[in-house]
C-alpha cells in the first residue's frame, strides 16, 4: 500500500515539471513533437532511476540534467531546424514554386500553454515568451548543442554558472566561455528588429492591428492588408521552402496561387509567445471550412512584419486542440463574438 502512495507521489512530483521541461526541450530541439518525446523519455528515465537519485541536487535540477542528455543525444545527428529564410533567398513572385522539404528541416510552431508555465513574476514571464519567439528559436538552432544548453540555462532560466557547470559536468570557466560564444553568435544574427516588439499582454494598438488584420484577411481585401503589412514583411509557408518579401509579392501570391483562401475564417490561438490564428478555408465540396494553416504573426512598430503559415494541419491542429472542420453556421458564432 505504502509503495503505491510513493509511486503516485513521484508521478505527481515529476508531472509538475512537464511544462517547463517541454519549454526547455523545445528551445533545444526546435520541434514541438520531438520536445514532447524528449520530455516523455526524461520522465520515464527519472521514474526508473529514482532509487539512484540521491537527493544531492533538487529533483528539478536532476530532471534538467536528464533532459539535457536526452536532447544532446537527439541532436548528435547534427540536424538544425530552420525557417525558410534561413535556407535560401526570397523568391520573386514570378518564380514562385511550391517545393516541400522534409518535416525535420523546419522549426515548428508550439502552443504557448505547452511550454510557458504559469509564473507570478511578469519579468520572468516576458523572458519565457521572448525565448520561444520564432526569430530567437531560429537563432538558437544555429548554436552548437552544448552552447545552446548553456545559453538557455543561463539566460532564459537564470541558472548560476556553477549550477550549469555541475549539470554539464564541466568547469565554470568553460560554461562562461560557451555563454560568451553563444551570445556573440546571437548578436550577429539579430534580425534587424523586424521580429518585433510584441507587448505582453498586447497593447491597444496591437489589438486593433490584429482586429483589422482579421477583417482584411477574412474579407480578402488586399488594399486593407497592404496597409497593415510592413513594406519588407516576410511570408513563409513550411513545409514549402518558398518565402516572399514585400507587400506586392505577398498580396500577389494570395490572389494567384493562394486564391482559394478567399472567404476564409481565422480563429485566434497563442503560439510561440506571438499572436496567431488557426486559418480555415472554405470547403467547396462539403460546405463549412477546412483547416489550412496555423498562422503566426510578428509585429513591429504598428505593422505586421512576419506572416508565417504552418501548413501541415493534420499535425498542428490537434496539437493546438483545434477542430478539423468548422461548420458553416460557426460563421455566425465567430462574427457574433
Amino acid at each position: 500500500m505504502g509503495n503505491g502512495t510513493a509511486t503516485t507521489d513521484l508521478d505527481v512530483a515529476l508531472e509538475k515539471h512537464r511544462t517547463e521541461l517541454t519549454g526547455y526541450c523545445y528551445r533545444m530541439l526546435g520541434s514541438s513533437f520531438e520536445a514532447e518525446d524528449a520530455v516523455q523519455d526524461t520522465l520515464v528515465r527519472a521514474w526508473r532511476n529514482h532509487e539512484k537519485f540521491e537527493g544531492r541536487s533538487s529533483l528539478r535540477s536532476w530532471l534538467y540534467r536528464i533532459a539535457t542528455n536526452v536532447c544532446l543525444d537527439m541532436l548528435s545527428a547534427g540536424n538544425k531546424r530552420a525557417r525558410p529564410m534561413d535556407l535560401s533567398e526570397a523568391t520573386p513572385l514570378a518564380q514562385a514554386a511550391l517545393n516541400p522539404r522534409p518535416d525535420h528541416t523546419w522549426l515548428e510552431p508550439m502552443p504557448d500553454a505547452r511550454v510557458l508555465p504559469a509564473v507570478a513574476d511578469p519579468a520572468e514571464a516576458a523572458v519565457a515568451k521572448e525565448s520561444v519567439r520564432l526569430a530567437f528559436m531560429a537563432a538558437l538552432q544555429q548554436l552548437p548543442p552544448k552552447q545552446r544548453a548553456v545559453l538557455i540555462l543561463r539566460e532564459v532560466l537564470a541558472w548560476k554558472a556553477s549550477e550549469v557547470a555541475e549539470l554539464l559536468e564541466t568547469s565554470v570557466a568553460s560554461v562562461n566561455s560557451a555563454l560568451q560564444r553563444a551570445r556573440a553568435t546571437l548578436a550577429e544574427r539579430a534580425d534587424a528588429g523586424l521580429e518585433g516588439a510584441v507587448s505582453d499582454p498586447l497593447d491597444e494598438e496591437q489589438q486593433r492591428l490584429l482586429e483589422r488584420y482579421v477583417k482584411a484577411f477574412e474579407g480578402y481585401d488586399m488594399t486593407a492588408l497592404t496597409a497593415l503589412l510592413h513594406e519588407d514583411a516576410i511570408m513563409t509557408m513550411p513545409p514549402f521552402d518558398l518565402w516572399l518579401r514585400g507587400t506586392a509579392d505577398i498580396t500577389g501570391f494570395m490572389t494567384t496561387i493562394g486564391a482559394s483562401c478567399a472567404g476564409s475564417r481565422l480563429v485566434p490561438v497563442q503560439a510561440n509567445g506571438l499572436p496567431a490564428f488557426a486559418h480555415y478555408k472554405p470547403d467547396p465540396e462539403n460546405g463549412g471550412f477546412t483547416p489550412w494553416a496555423v498562422q503566426v504573426l510578428e509585429i513591429s512598430a504598428g505593422r505586421i512584419t512576419g506572416f508565417h503559415c504552418f501548413l501541415d494541419t493534420q499535425r498542428w491542429f490537434p496539437l493546438f486542440g483545434l477542430p478539423l472542420r468548422l461548420e458553416a453556421e460557426a460563421e455566425q458564432v465567430q462574427q457574433g463574438d
